[in-house]
């Protein structure tokens, strides 16, 4: 059975021009794609299969990230379902010179497992290490 601390992704995008709205910091849009992609494979990593988008919610922008910084996007399975991998994503801002962070953006996201086009079982998820249980319950505390 695969653990929540095996699903635990921290990952970073640097966030340039091409990534930027008119005020110069990083475009929602893209934002999103990214905690998309790293929530899927956060998803992938629980169910051992490749993996959907079903839902994203309550994705909430804080504050901006400005070009030049780092987008920091950790994201981790905490609950599956049947054929479902719950994934909550919080994204910071990282000063790439001090590695200072601020959180930014967070979300919860539903993601279903296929096979051959169609959904399939995914395996329990289990909490074994101290930090599974913190990552679990910090999920769970703002889950909508």
């Amino acid at each position: 059975m695969p653990t929540i601390e095996e699903t635990h992704i921290v990952n970073r995008e640097r966030v340039q021009p091409g990534d930027a709205n008119n005020y110069e910091s990083a475009h929602g849009g893209i934002v999103m794609k990214w905690m998309d992609e790293f929530g899927a494979m956060s998803a992938m990593r629980a169910a051992r299969e490749s993996c959907v988008t079903a839902q994203m919610s309550r994705v909430d922008f804080e504050r901006p990230i400005p070009i030049g910084d780092n987008a920091r996007i950790e994201s981790y399975a905490y609950a599956t379902g049947r054929t479902s991998v719950r994934v909550h994503i919080e994204v910071a801002r990282e000063n790439p010179h001090t590695g200072e962070t601020e959180r930014t953006t967070s979300a919860y996201a539903t993601f279903v497992a296929i096979d051959e086009g169609k959904p399939t079982p995914v395996p329990e998820l289990t909490a074994e290490s101290e930090h599974s249980k913190r990552l679990r319950e910090r999920a769970l505390e703002d889950e909508p």
